[in-house]
């Protein structure tokens, strides 16, 4: 048993490390678990990456309240975590007219929640906005805005633990004992005690409550597909589109969706599954986002695409329920000291630094606490060479040669932003940490002439032998050795 804590938040992903952040204001004790090797490993990290101004979410529930108010709290945040966060604006279309009343439905749904200058406009203006767009009207919505989810994530828990919070990575929970004033929290590696335990597992939420015998709630996973397109095709839009969603979709139909960083992506689908690790792409359903895409953006063409994935959404309803379900966010009735977040689907990571601000509420109703006078809201970004001047990179270069060393050549990643990868201060140490850190491999090659650049230096630097080297954590290792090494020696039961 290691010693007691204050709080012990179960899953890192955006709401987990919000949370994680947000208590470290205050003179506590903080543990973030985290099953996965690294932080954004589930839905987190696999979605649009929209800031949703809050028009979608019907009046009078805690997700507009709660979507409202995180879209608000953004810029902020993202200044102080040195995370890139731009506001592109949104249109919804209509592609005859009979669409346009769920476009004006919308627009008063929007206005109630308290979303300000949402505007529908006609066919010429949305020529305007977007030249490459197919529609007879839209609403436009000219503050909603993307950010990279990943580099959120990454910053809000190096936040956290720059500011005290513990963070165990490779640390699943098998086991939750409520002992009448504290809890006993088992895991893989170790167990530990705790005042209160937040149940922020996402995709798993309903698995971690009935721990503590907390069984009214169920997860219906929802995975929805997407395609990613090349950056030199990221001129076709300019901001968010999206359609009015087809009747009984489950979602809000396959949207066009400007990256950070200069990519589109389609999607996602909607289709309930039973394994929420199912993270496949299938071919029939990716046919379906090409032609609804094209549809809307008629110059789309298969030429541009590189990449697919899937991210799973945490429905608290099942498929074909008309019933649209709330946020979750409670301490139980029964287990005290136990708050549960369940059904954080979107818009979650839009509310996350809200829903942070909503559990540490919940505590303060019956524990105090203490602000913690040495908190520091900023967090020192990554150095990014592309983005200076090419007088400052002269310099940086200068100074570190490592930086003028490309090692990604579709996104001009240097050598010097690999280590800084590997030498994150979660300790990271898979191919997937560095992709999510640093961009290197999300080009048009998708790593084959990086990956094994990124190999060797994770071999020089990090003293790792290249069989120890892994995908995304224990069980996706990619190799078996080198080639020369191996020369004679047998090889699962062959030489």
């Amino acid at each position: 048993m290691r010693d007691p804590y204050d709080f012990i938040i179960i899953g890192a992903g955006v709401v987990g490390c919000a949370i994680a952040r947000e208590l470290t204001r205050y003179e506590t004790k903080v543990l973030l678990l985290e099953r996965e090797c690294d932080v954004a490993m589930g839905t987190s990290g696999r979605n649009s990456g929209v800031v949703h101004a809050g028009f979608y979410v019907p009046c009078g529930t805690l997700k507009a309240e709660l979507n409202v108010r995180g879209h608000s709290m953004f810029p902020k945040l993202c200044g102080e975590l040195a995370v890139p966060y731009k506001i592109v604006g949104k249109l919804v279309i209509a592609r005859d007219d009979d669409e346009i009343p769920y476009l004006e439905n919308l627009k008063d749904q929007g206005e109630s929640n308290g979303v300000e200058s949402l505007k529908l406009i006609d066919k010429e203006r949305i020529g305007d906005l977007e030249p490459n767009i197919n529609a007879v009207s839209a609403l436009y919505s000219p503050a909603s805005a993307i950010v990279d989810p990943f580099q959120l994530t990454i910053g809000l828990a190096e936040s956290a633990l720059k500011n005290g919070a513990m963070i165990r990575l490779n640390t699943e929970v098998v086991d939750i004992k409520d002992n009448g004033g504290v809890f006993t929290v088992k895991t893989s590696n170790a167990s530990f005690s705790s005042e209160y335990v937040i149940n922020s597992a996402g995709l798993c939420s309903d698995k971690i409550a009935g721990m503590v015998g907390v069984d009214r709630y169920r997860i219906y996973p929802c995975r929805g597909q997407y395609h990613v397109l090349d950056k030199r095709v990221g001129d076709l839009v300019n901001g968010l589109v999206y359609p009015v969603p087809p009747k009984g979709s489950g979602g809000l139909g396959v949207h066009i969706t400007p990256t950070i960083d200069g990519n589109i992506m389609l999607g996602p689908s909607a289709d309930y599954i039973e394994d929420v690790c199912d993270i496949s792409n299938t071919s029939s359903v990716m046919e379906r986002l090409y032609g609804e895409a094209k549809a809307m953006l008629p110059k789309l063409s298969r030429g541009g695409f590189i990449r697919s994935f899937s991210g799973i959404r945490s429905k608290l309803v099942a498929g074909g329920s008309r019933k649209v379900a709330d946020f979750v966010i409670e301490e139980d009735g029964e287990v005290h000291r136990f708050i549960n977040l369940m059904g954080i689907e979107s818009p979650g990571l839009t509310a996350a630094p809200a829903i942070a601000e909503k559990v540490v509420d919940l505590i303060k109703k019956n524990r105090g606490l203490k602000e913690n006078e040495e908190f520091d809201p900023r967090r020192k970004g990554p150095v990014r060479p592309n983005e200076l001047s090419p007088e400052e990179r002269a310099k940086l270069v200068e100074r570190n040669p490592d930086y003028g060393r490309i090692i990604c050549r579709c996104e001009l990643i240097s050598r010097g932003e690999i280590l800084d990868a590997l030498n994150n201060p979660l300790g990271v140490r898979s191919v997937n940490g560095v992709k999510a850190r640093s961009r290197a491999s999300m080009g048009r090659c998708q790593g084959s002439f990086c990956l094994p650049k990124i190999v060797e230096i994770m071999e020089e630097n990090c003293h790792m032998g290249v069989s120890d080297i892994q995908l995304c954590g224990r069980g996706s290792e990619l190799f078996v050795g080198h080639t020369k090494d191996l020369r004679g020696k047998e090889i699962g039961g062959k030489s």
